[in-house]
Formats: structure tokens, C-alpha cells, sequence
């Protein structure tokens, strides 16, 4: 990270007309705890050990009673004196204390509006998915989050890590604002033939740097992902935003994938430091994915993917510098997905993809999540070949209870749904309707899956069966989200759970005698926490 002398730092602080009250902590314990006001005005607090400055934050520190708390872990530091310097006075700097628990950790993972299957972070704000890699028994997601707040602000890296994409551990922040600015969106690679001279199976972060430019950036790590050293010679390339890296082997060297006016822009390399801009195609906006994927599951037929972070994609050829439009635009996410990414190298070369769930939790010192991890995979339909989306085979194993309701009439299932009482379901069905009108799904009294002719929730919904409206169906209720998908993922809804309408959990409304239910299970799911 970029070194700032303590005086350099004082004399900006005193040259913009700001404070400089000084608070200073012998640290002893693993957490500093801050009192949060959400009326109050954001102040600038610089974290400093002896003469360099860890991280630039804006942090409502409460003067009056605090909304909530937040916190940083600080067992790095223990032992030493770190230095807090504030912009402003307010009561609550008083307040921060040293603890080996953080405000509020007895209760965390059982807040009312956590999700109990998705994950989100322990506190503040948190957005686009980052960095997703696996690598060695790991698979990793960053993400952009201010750790200070539940609204956008003070972009960090956050951390966590799983074994199988469900069950997830928050590690503590990986990249940290720094003179060149704060840490925008950004992809992750294992250097596995070490291109960029920081050792073979470096896990490398192409990240944008938020200052006056926005600026590419990375940083390596040679411990698992924990902590990243930040490259002297950056910024490695100039203005824009998002790098997607990705190694294409048939040339031996990097490609990356940049959000740049209206587009994509893609770029190569050798070493991951020094880029060559080799194309440009327009169309999209702000995080951009490229990969490749078989269609129909065979090898030697594929199609190259290129997508931005509202999820329309183009399907074409690539060439290693070249992306060659052959099908599209289409659409597959509908709703509060967005800026989705998909994990490289992965043990079983399946392309798994995270979206940031766009869905607040209210009332919580946390905000927003992730959608739950999903297989993408190229299929030829009626269309054409498009892109599908399921749930990961994974989410079998948070099943805890299962009511079986196939073959039943409308009535008799809603008469057995009345009887299931948990508030995490998976649910998969094959309806039919038999004279297109009128089909829905709903929860709490609220519609999530409404069939109406030929579409679904108002979209145009392709036929895998021409004559017929049979649709296979397949959603996802946490506390705070539902997730639809129909066809296998042909097309896919993401929305917040809606304030409860009624005492009443899942229900099925349509014409009795034109309604065929030819299967439904509905599983009920376990937390991961």
C-alpha cells in the first residue's frame, strides 16, 4: 500500500480547513467498535501506525445515540499504537472502544432480516461481487463494501471464502482505500506459471482505483488470498473501470476485459503489468464478463460469452483479441440482479456465476447481498443457443424437509402448503396450463410467478414444448429475497420478499380443472450459519 508520512497527512488535513483531533490506542483487543449516526455528517478518519496510513475511510461517527454499531478487526495491530485522526469533534469518538467481541456479535447470523442462505456481509454496505477464484480447496469472493455504513461509500474489498459456494466465512477486508483512490470493482487469477515474477500460484487482484482517475491497479497475495501486497508501478493502465481477467491459453498470456465507453475493451499481456489495447466492442455497461462455455455440453462446440453488469450478453468467437459478435443481444436476469461475475479456475471447469443481489435489509447495520451461486451453461432451444442459469447442485444439501405434492389438484396442494412453516424453501414444480390463463405462484400474498399466456411475470417466455404452456419452475425464498427460475434457467427473476399479505406461506392460484400440477416438491431448507 502507498506510504503517507503522518506530517504530510496532518499538513493536507490543515491546508482543506480540517480538524486534526487526535485519538490514540495501545491495542490489546481483536475489534474497534464505532458508534454509527445516520444523521450525522460524514467525517474523514485516517487509521495510522507510527508514520504510514493504513486506510482512508468517511465514517458517521455518532454525536447523539447511535443507530448502530460497526467495527474493524485490529489483532494485526496488537501490541502497537494506532492512531485515529479525525476531521471533526463529535461525542462519540468517546464512545469507540477496544473488545474481543464486536457490538452486536451475539446476535449475528439471527437478525430478523438476515438471509439464511445467501450471504451478506457482517456489517455495512456491500455491492458488486469481485475477485471470484478458487484455488486450493477454496473458492474466494470479494466484493465491493464500506464497513462504516449501510449506504455506498469507502469502497473496500471484503473477504469470505467457502468450500463449496454455500457455506461461507467472512475474513476481514482485503484492499483498502490508498492515495491513488478507493477500491472499485475488479477480478482475481492464479498466476499459476508466474507471469508476473511474485512466485508460481500468486493470486493476483485486478482492481480500479476510484481517485481523481479511475485507474487499473493490482495487487498479489502469497497466502491464500488473506492479505495483498499492492504493485509499486501502479496504475498499470489508464482511465475506465472493472477488469475481468482471464489467461487464454491458445496464445499464453492474459486477456482482460474493461468497461470503456459504452463497451467492452479488451486488452492483453504477458506479465498482468504491462497492457496492449486490442479491440473494442460497444453495447454495455460497467462489469464486464468473457468466457467461454460448450453448447450442449460438447467440447469441441463452444461459443465465447461477453456480458456487461445489467446481464444482456452477446454469444460470438474470440480469438484472444478479438470478440466477434454472432448472436444476440439477449436476456436471461430480470429484476434485482446485477453485476454479476463468474469464478475462474475452478476444479471442475464448470462456469459457476454471484450476482449482487440489489436488496436491502431493512432495519439492519448490514445492507444488500448476494444472489445464490448459479451454473451457466449453453443450450440450444427452439431460438437458438442461449444461456441458462441454475441454482448449484449445492443448495440439495440444505435440505432438511420434504413435501412431496405432485399429482395433486390445486386445491389439495394449497390445503398440504398450509402446513409447511419455514421461511426458507426451495421449490421445484412442473405446471401445465391447460388453456393459458391465469397461473400464480404467491407468498405471504404476494404473486412471485404469474403465468399468463405465453409469459411469465410479463416477459416473453420461450416453449421447449410448441403447443404447450409447460413450464418447469424452480424458486428460492430467503428472508428477504425470491428467486425465480423457469425453464432450467432459461429465464431468471430476482426479487425482495414482499411485506406479508397474509398469514398463509405458499400458495397456487389458477383454474382448477385447467390447471395441471405434474410435479411439485417443496423442500424445507436449513441455515448456513
Amino acid at each position: 500500500m502507498k506510504k503517507l508520512s503522518l506530517l504530510l497527512l496532518l499538513s493536507l488535513l490543515a491546508s482543506a480547513g480540517m480538524g486534526q483531533i487526535v485519538k490514540e490506542y495501545k491495542i490489546k483487543k481483536q475489534y474497534l467498535n464505532f458508534p454509527i449516526d445516520m444523521q450525522q455528517d460524514r467525517q474523514m478518519v485516517h487509521f495510522v501506525l507510527k508514520k504510514d496510513t493504513l486506510c482512508y475511510n468517511v465514517i458517521r461517527i455518532a454525536d447523539a445515540e447511535p443507530d448502530y454499531w460497526v467495527f474493524k478487526d485490529v489483532s494485526a495491530y496488537k501490541g502497537k499504537k494506532l492512531k485515529l485522526i479525525f476531521s471533526e469533534e463529535v461525542s462519540g469518538l468517546d464512545k469507540i472502544y477496544q473488545s474481543d467481541e464486536f457490538a452486536g456479535q451475539d446476535s449475528l447470523y439471527k437478525e430478523k432480516n438476515r438471509p439464511q442462505f445467501h450471504f451478506s456481509s457482517k456489517r455495512g454496505w456491500n455491492n458488486d461481487p469481485n475477485g471470484l477464484v478458487y484455488f486450493d480447496g477454496e473458492y474466494h469472493l470479494y466484493y465491493q463494501h464500506n464497513p462504516y455504513e449501510i449506504h455506498w461509500q469507502n469502497m473496500t474489498w471484503g473477504h469470505a471464502v467457502s468450500p463449496d459456494l454455500v457455506h461461507w466465512t467472512e475474513l476481514n477486508d482485503a484492499l483498502y482505500p490508498d492515495p491513488l483512490g478507493t477500491m472499485f470493482s475488479g477480478s482475481a487469477v492464479i498466476d499459476k506459471n508466474n507471469t508476473a515474477g511474485w512466485g508460481k500460484n500468486a493470486l493476483i487482484a485486478a482492481y480500479t482505483a476510484a481517485g481523481k482517475e479511475q485507474t487499473q491497479c493490482i495487487a498479489y497475495s502469497t497466502d491464500k488470498g488473506r492479505t495483498f501486497t499492492k504493485y509499486e508501478g501502479n496504475p498499470v493502465l489508464g482511465p475506465t473501470r472493472d477488469p475481468k481477467v482471464i489467461w487464454y491459453e491458445p496464445n499464453k498470456e492474459w486477456v482482460m476485459a474493461l468497461y470503456k465507453v459504452a463497451g467492452i475493451s479488451f486488452f492483453t499481456s504477458k506479465n498482468l503489468k504491462d497492457w496492449k489495447e486490442e479491440s473494442h466492442i460497444n453495447g454495455f455497461y460497467e462489469c464486464p464478463e468473457l468466457f467461454e462455455l460448450p453448447i450442449d455440453g460438447d467440447p469441441m462446440n463452444t461459443l465465447w460469452v461477453a456480458y456487461g453488469g445489467s446481464g444482456t450478453y452477446l454469444l460470438g468467437d474470440f480469438n484472444g483479441k478479438t470478440f466477434t459478435p454472432k448472436y444476440g443481444k439477449y436476456r436471461y436476469t430480470h429484476g434485482n440482479h446485477y453485476a454479476a461475475q463468474t469464478y475462474n479456475n475452478t476444479p471442475d471447469g464448470k462456469r459457476i456465476q454471484i450476482g449482487w443481489g440489489t436488496i436491502e435489509a431493512k432495519g439492519m447495520p448490514f445492507n444488500q447481498m448476494m444472489c445464490f451461486p448459479t451454473e451457466l451453461t449453453l443450450r440450444t432451444t427452439n431460438e437458438g443457443v442461449r444461456i441458462f442459469s441454475e441454482p448449484i447442485d449445492a443448495i440439495n444439501d440444505l435440505h432438511s424437509k420434504t413435501h412431496d405434492l405432485s399429482g395433486l389438484s390445486i386445491l389439495e396442494a394449497n390445503e398440504k402448503l398450509k402446513a409447511i412453516d419455514n421461511d426458507l424453501l426451495h421449490v421445484v414444480a412442473r405446471i401445465e396450463s391447460m388453456n393459458g390463463q391465469g397461473i400464480s405462484i404467491d407468498y405471504k400474498g404476494n404473486k412471485y410467478v404469474s403465468i399468463d399466456a405465453d409469459q411469465i411475470n410479463e416477459v416473453q417466455t420461450p416453449q421447449r414444448n410448441p403447443g404447450k404452456l409447460l413450464f418447469d419452475i424452480e424458486i428460492l425464498i430467503d428472508r428477504t429475497s425470491v428467486e425465480s427460475f423457469i425453464n432450467d434457467g432459461q429465464i431468471v427473476f430476482v426479487k425482495p420478499l414482499g411485506e406479508s399479505r397474509k398469514d398463509l406461506g405458499l400458495e397456487i392460484h389458477g383454474n382448477a380443472e385447467e390447471t395441471k400440477i405434474h410435479s411439485l416438491k417443496v423442500y424445507e431448507l436449513k441455515s448456513i450459519w
